[in-house]
């Protein structure tokens, strides 16, 4: 099938069946031609102009990837005020933090605009338009184009494109594939660089739970911060500077305290990172058998390993709060993932989906010749594992477990300039090494990074193909027994990065030479030339793979004409999901109405424990009934609600949305019993955890006094 025609075809399926309203991420700009009419059915007063309009507002102007797409954030007020979950600014709450000003602890609150904190690095990206370019894409690509040619004529025009899209503006470009590469849609953004924090509740609000109800319902979390966005004076993007200016936004969400009931139409527009529901059976087992296995492993080793560490002090628990949350949170939904798929037998779905794709490729001979080779294609691409093993314990073991490996990469640039000999970029490239130093080394301990490494090298070397082990890795394990240990402690001992003193020490007289003999920056450039050998030999197969699943989806849909709806699998791009709030039934003689109370917060609160202690002000105010005029109809405070929206992880912080276009809540997690919903949806389990926007604005104005924030804000009663 040609170009554009496929995606044509994609849009006819929906003029034959109807929709499940909860499935589904959805390009804005195809709303008006895809769901506007069920979703006006549901409960949307909106037309589709008010969604997404390229010359006018919408709300899509009032919604922003926030750390080009790891988060999602909505802006509130005319001043450009964001508000996102708070485990989005964990890390920038954690920065701002010491044993004087604990944020984390007690919360943070501006009382007005000079008050609020800048954040170096912190972006928000705002999408200007979008806009289908498969034909112009696939212009010189035919069905009998190899695989090499393809991709070659596919880079040429996406790279003309891109550059006749942006011109002079200062607009970034990019082109993203869609439906396994059947499809090219280009994306306009602008992203702006000053950001400030504006407020946080405490850690025991914003993530009241911690781990214990990580991805669990019912949940009571305030999971919240807020930012705002600063330009500069004549509204353009600009790094932080005192003169800068609050952003006035083309549009902001105005905040309804009227409440959500059962069945109420809610819909999110976010950022959600990657789905796969169109991957095959050898995908799925990949994913639990290799992927979720060897994170799963990984992490926990690692993970228990900081665990000790923090429970040691206040200071150590400051220090690796943070990456402790990080590396966390996809621990645990691997964990839940590989549950899902086995429960929910997700296995046997892609098979008997295949299966039939098989009887429908071998009834027809032109199919047998455009589709008769993918599954088996597919099939030879997993048979050998051992470099996709190897690229899996490189990605948690190197770039995710001791923090030194990764410090040392970042050393690559200055070796280069002080092997150049050249003063001037020698002087530069010292100088941008010496701006990480104190962020870097204030959350390090040298203790603790020493033994993750020992542990994790182990794993490695015990795990992985020898030809792909790193050369610093040769005969530990034969002299020490397998015991890393001691080569470690050596390393570290002798290394000029294992301090901030020893390091700021070599930066004052930097030679390439003592660079290039320092033991953990030659490890980094052995793991260098190791990766490139498993990218060499993960790359044999790729081409075929990436061919095979792009005509496996092709297919599919050409099979499945009139019968199933097609949308892309996320990939970081504007997405819209339309549902409705209700409850659900995780399993027999269970059921789970659809909101929470304040009251949970002391039911469920232990005293000093990390995951449920509590502020006690939050419980005196909920004795005293001291709601404001955020309580439910029932004279309860709901603090959290659940919907049947289809997100995934870059949703979180996203808006949660009225049929009205107002703010009603903030998505900040899925739910435990449908954790295969990267993969393959659960209609009847999967539901998206949200925060009621009423306890959100509780805790910053009756909670903490900050009624200057609530008073920026559009409220609608």
């Amino acid at each position: 099938m040609r170009k554009g025609l496929f995606f044509l075809l994609a849009i006819s399926l929906m003029a034959s069946v109807q929709t499940k309203a909860d499935e589904g991420m959805w390009l804005l700009s195809l709303v008006g031609k895809l769901n506007i009419q069920q979703m006006q059915s549901m409960g949307l007063k909106l037309d589709a102009d008010q969604i997404y309009h390229v010359n006018h507002s919408s709300l899509k102007d009032a919604v922003v990837a926030l750390d080009y797409g790891s988060c999602t954030a909505e802006i509130v007020s005319p001043d450009g005020l964001l508000l996102t979950n708070h485990h989005c600014g964990f890390d920038d709450i954690q920065k701002h933090s010491t044993l004087e000003h604990d944020y984390l602890k007690d919360g943070f609150w501006a009382k007005s605009k000079d008050q609020e904190l800048p954040n170096p690095g912190k972006t928000v990206t705002f999408l200007i338009r979008m806009e289908d370019v498969t034909d112009k894409v696939l212009k010189e690509v035919t069905d009998t184009t190899s695989a090499a040619s393809r991709q070659e004529k596919i880079q040429k025009a996406i790279s003309a494109l891109e550059k006749e899209a942006k011109g002079n503006s200062s607009y970034d470009v990019r082109i993203r594939p869609l439906f396994e590469g059947n499809v090219y849609f280009l994306f306009v953004t602008e992203t702006f660089r000053d950001i400030r924090l504006v407020g946080t509740p405490p850690q025991s609000i914003g993530k009241f739970g911690g781990e214990t109800d990580n991805w669990m319902w019912p949940r009571h979390t305030g999971d919240f911060s807020m930012f705002r966005i600063y330009c500069s004076p004549d509204g353009k993007p600009a790094d932080y500077a005192k003169n800068n200016v609050p952003y006035h936004p083309k549009h902001y969400l105005p905040v309804s305290i009227k409440g959500v009931g059962m069945e109420d139409y809610a819909m999110i527009i976010g950022y959600p990172g990657r789905t796969n529901r169109y991957v095959t059976s050898f995908g799925v087992k990949y994913t639990t058998d290799v992927t979720n296995a060897i994170r799963i492993k990984v992490r926990e080793a690692r993970l228990n390993i900081i665990k000790d560490y923090m429970a040691l002090g206040e200071k150590n628990r400051l220090q690796y709060a943070s990456k402790f949350a990080g590396s966390s949170n996809y621990y645990k939904y691997s964990i839940g993932e590989n549950a899902g798929l086995s429960a929910l037998k997700v296995l046997d779905q892609k098979q008997s989906i295949e299966k039939e794709f098989t009887a429908w490729v071998n009834a027809d001979q032109s199919r047998k010749v455009k589709y008769g080779k993918v599954l088996q294609d597919i099939s030879d691409a997993y048979r050998s594992l051992d470099d996709k093993v190897a690229s899996e314990y490189s990605r948690e073991v190197f770039f995710g477990g001791p923090e030194v490996i990764r410090y040392a990469f970042g050393a690559m640039g200055l070796a280069r300039d002080l092997e150049s000999g050249d003063k001037a970029r020698i002087a530069t490239s010292v100088e941008k090494v010496k701006s990480s130093v104190a962020e870097f080394y204030r959350d390090f301990d040298t203790g603790t990074d020493e033994k993750i490494a020992a542990v994790l090298f182990k794993m490695y070397a015990d795990n992985v193909a020898a030809k792909y082990h790193p050369t610093f890795m040769a005969g530990v394990s034969e002299k020490n027994k397998g015991d890393f240990g001691p080569f470690v402690k050596k390393m570290y001992k002798k290394s000029i990065f294992r301090d901030q003193k020893s390091f700021e020490a070599f930066l004052k007289n930097p030679t390439a030479k003592g660079l290039l003999k320092d033991p953990v920056y030659s490890a980094v450039l052995s793991i260098t030339e190791t990766m490139k050998v498993i990218g060499q030999d993960m790359r044999a197969n790729t081409a075929t793979l990436d061919n095979s699943r792009r005509l496996f989806v092709a297919g599919l849909l050409e099979m499945n004409k009139g019968k199933m709806i097609a949308y892309p699998d996320a990939n970081s791009t504007m997405r819209l999901t339309y549902g409705k709030v209700g409850d659900y039934d995780p399993r027999d003689g269970v059921h789970y109405k659809f909101f929470t109370t304040l009251k949970g917060y002391e039911e469920k609160g232990i005293a000093g424990d990390a995951d449920f202690d509590y502020p006690q002000h939050l419980i005196d105010l909920l004795h005293a009934k001291n709601y404001g005029p955020y309580a439910d109809a029932d004279g309860t405070l709901h603090t959290c609600f659940t919907t049947n929206n289809d997100i995934t992880g870059g949703n979180s912080g996203s808006p949660v949305i009225n049929g009205k276009g107002e703010l009603i809540g903030i998505a900040f997690d899925g739910n435990w019993e449908a954790m295969s919903g990267n993969i393959a949806f659960e209609p009847n389990l999967q539901k998206c955890i949200n925060v009621d926007i009423r306890f959100v604005l509780w805790i910053i104005d009756v909670y903490a006094g900050a009624k200057n924030l609530v008073d920026e804000m559009t409220i609608v009663r």
